[in-house]
C-alpha cells in the first residue's frame, strides 16, 4: 500500500532547486514519486511504505536545502 507524506522544504527558489530535491528524494528506497510545489515549498512524497524522517531530512540536506520542522 502506497504511503503519501508532505514536507515543507525551505530555501528552494528555482527549477534547479526542485530538480536537486527531487533527485535526492527519489534515491530513497521505496520512493515511487516526488511532487514539488515551488511557491509553497511543499514536497509530497509517495512511497511503498513509511519513510523515516531522518532519511528524508538527510536527502534534503544533501540537496542543499532544509526540511522545515513540523
Amino acid at each position: 500500500m502506497a504511503v503519501t507524506a508532505t514536507y515543507t522544504v525551505t530555501g528552494m527558489t528555482c527549477g534547479h532547486c526542485v530538480q536537486a530535491v527531487t533527485g535526492e528524494l527519489e534515491q530513497l528506497p521505496g520512493v515511487e514519486s516526488v511532487e514539488v510545489d515551488l511557491p509553497t515549498g511543499s514536497v509530497t512524497v509517495t512511497s511503498a511504505g513509511p519513510l523515516a524522517e531522518d532519511a528524508v531530512r538527510a536527502a534534503v540536506d544533501e540537496a542543499g536545502y532544509e526540511l522545515a520542522d513540523a
